[in-house]
């Protein structure tokens, strides 16, 4: 499955939650899932320009993507896990290439503030970063 598809289908699941805030508190399952080891929460690993903490470890195994990440807030590190669980398993150039659309397509934008809205932009702004520094 493309990155694409991979969104898509996301999004998919996600819109059937008809109520956007219950659609946003089923994002915290993502946080439950992701675990950066304490070992990889280094300084060279924070997330530029975010207000809570958020670490992001990225790497690259057999020529796709893994990226992980940590975050003081709950729903902060919900919202960057679902960033790293998207771009994970993709290649390099996928991930450079696809936006992510899920924070429109899904309404989120409109519930979150815009300093998390940036904090996220920060978050894609590092993945995408990671990614080119392999192609």
């Amino acid at each position: 499955m493309s990155l694409a598809e991979k969104q898509r289908q996301l999004i998919e699941d996600l819109n059937l939650i008809p109520d956007v805030q219950e659609r946003l508190s089923a994002l915290t399952s993502y946080a439950s899932r992701m675990r950066l080891d304490p070992a990889q929460q280094l300084e060279a690993h924070l997330v530029p320009g975010c207000v809570s903490r958020v670490w992001l470890h990225g790497e690259l195994r057999d020529g796709l993507t893994r990226f992980d990440c940590e975050a003081e807030s709950p729903m902060v590190k919900a919202l960057a896990a679902v960033l790293c669980d998207l771009y994970s398993e993709a290649t390099p150039a996928e991930v450079i290439e696809v936006e992510p659309d899920i924070w429109q397509q899904c309404h989120f934008s409109k519930m979150l503030t815009p300093t998390r809205l940036n904090g996220l932009a920060n978050v894609r702004r590092m993945i995408r970063e990671k990614a080119a520094s392999w192609v």
